[in-house]
């Protein structure tokens, strides 16, 4: 059995509303009823209607005002408009402002019916359009914008933004430092309807108390030292489009509370101005620090956490999902040969080679057993650093940093399995990361490096060779 389609019927008169819902119940939709424009407004958000039919004229709220408040929460909706002859005119200007179609008073019932059900074909419509213009941005996108990973619980975390894009929700994004938040962000922008407008984005972190809220908030001329202008603040300037707030968890309690104005009203006041502007933005916002904590001990507020937290993604640590890392480092490879393109907003990285370098089994498998502090960007940082010092096509070990292949310093017992221990390997793994951290203080200067590990060059060399970290032919 297919659901009945909801409709929101807002009309100042009693009757005609008990009228006309008998009517639309028979003919197969489920009423919601409202008899002022601003509650009509109120029950919009909680039905979620499928189409919505209003009165024009009405005290303090009129239809048109209804009309334009409905379209910034959906712009699809069908909306269909009841005139009497005196407010024509009024009708006309709103299906110029969006609405859908208007019926003049009286009017038939065959009549209205008819309009209603090609409303509301019309929006199944536009909706599927919509759908489809989202999978097609989504699918170009793929190869520039969207996230790397296929482990489980960052598909789940991807499904989830791909799933609330297309909303108008304030979304947190929360992970550690360098999980990709910001990558997040931008995804969920392209793939939303505010995609032909503007992202931008701040570090909350970044800029003294001050600074940010002329930043985010604009000045007047003379607010302050130094204001010798008017200047107009991001989230005006993001209008149309989205707006990203990282490390919305360093943001001082005087800012929070203008933030939360913000979301609740949807307007700003410059910083020494009196008049607010109204802002048409999406907010997303990011944090690593534990918001819950910090509202217990006084550092956030709970009605910004509130108005902030309604869809909530969790970005996973790298070392929770290490069989992303094959993934992530060939993309990253892509990227160092040219081959790839960096994200929108991105800095571009130097370009080591014209030919996609690859990594060795073994370099693999280092990286895969190391815990990734610095998570994704640290992986980044790493593999731009292995392309600029390996010389073959193939990347080594003796091109990863120290603190990668340095041994963790764990326990002996926690190394040693129920089969026993492989004591070579370890003490091999152990010299090397003892020869690269001491060439790599050296400069590169082998003759330095085996004075600052105390043995001869020849000794030194040797070593090298053994543990394969140099071609035997190379000379210093």
């Amino acid at each position: 059995m297919s659901k009945k389609p909801v409709l929101l019927l807002i009309d100042d008169e009693e009757s005609l509303v008990e009228t006309l819902s008998v009517l639309l119940k028979r003919e197969g939709f489920e009423v919601v009823s409202a008899l002022t424009g601003a509650e009509g407004v109120d029950r919009f958000n909680e039905a979620k209607p499928d189409i919505v039919l209003t009165d024009v004229r009405m005290p303090k709220m009129d239809g048109v005002e209804v009309l334009q408040s409905l379209r910034e929460r959906d712009p699809h909706v069908p909306i269909v408009l009841m005139t009497a002859q005196a407010s024509l005119q009024s009708a006309i200007q709103a299906v110029n402002l969006g609405a859908t179609h208007y019926v003049q008073k009286p009017f038939v019932n065959e009549e209205l019916l008819a309009i209603l059900r090609r409303s509301l074909q019309w929006g199944e419509v536009v909706r599927e359009n919509d759908g489809l213009k989202r999978e097609l941005r989504k699918r170009s996108t793929d190869d520039v914008l969207k996230p790397h990973g296929v482990s489980p619980t960052f598909r789940r975390a991807l499904e989830l933004a791909e799933r609330v894009a297309a909303t108008e929700s304030t979304i947190l994004i929360r992970g550690e430092s360098g999980t990709g938040k910001e990558v997040f962000a931008r995804y969920i922008h392209e793939l939303s309807d505010r995609s032909g407008g503007r992202f931008l984005s701040i570090n909350c972190g970044a800029l003294p108390e001050g600074l940010l809220e002329s930043e985010l908030f604009g000045h007047v001329k003379g607010s302050f030292t130094g204001a010798v202008k008017d200047k107009e603040g991001l989230f005006v300037a993001a209008s149309g489009g989205s707006f990203f707030l990282d490390e919305v968890g360093e943001m001082a309690p005087a800012t929070q509370v203008k933030l939360l104005r913000v979301l609740q009203q949807r307007e700003v006041i410059p910083v020494g101005a009196t008049d607010p502007q109204s802002v048409d933005v999406r907010l997303i916002a990011a944090t690593n620090r534990d918001l819950e904590r910090d509202i217990e001990q006084g550092r956030f507020r709970s009605d910004l956490y509130y108005r902030l937290n309604v869809i909530s993604i969790e970005l996973p640590a790298l070392r929770e999902r290490l069989d992303d890392i094959p993934l992530l480092a060939d993309h990253f490879l892509e990227r160092q040969a040219g081959g790839g393109q960096a994200s929108a907003g991105e800095s571009p990285r130097r370009r080591a080679t014209d030919r996609v370098k690859t990594l060795s089994a073994e370099t693999l498998a280092i990286l895969q057993a190391y815990q990734w502090p610095g998570n994704v960007r640290e992986l980044e940082n790493v593999i731009e650093r292995a392309v600029a010092l390996s010389r073959g096509e193939t990347i080594g070990v003796e091109a990863l940093p120290p603190n990668v292949l340095r041994p963790p310093t764990a326990a002996p017992a926690s190394r040693i399995s129920s089969d026993g221990v492989d004591l070579d390997s370890l003490m091999a793994s152990y010299e090397k990361g003892l020869l690269s951290e001491a060439l790599e203080k050296a400069g590169g200067v082998k003759k330095r490096a085996a004075a600052l590990l105390g043995i001869s060059f020849r000794s030194f060399r040797y070593r090298l060779e053994k543990l394969r970290l140099e071609d035997p032919d190379d000379a210093d």
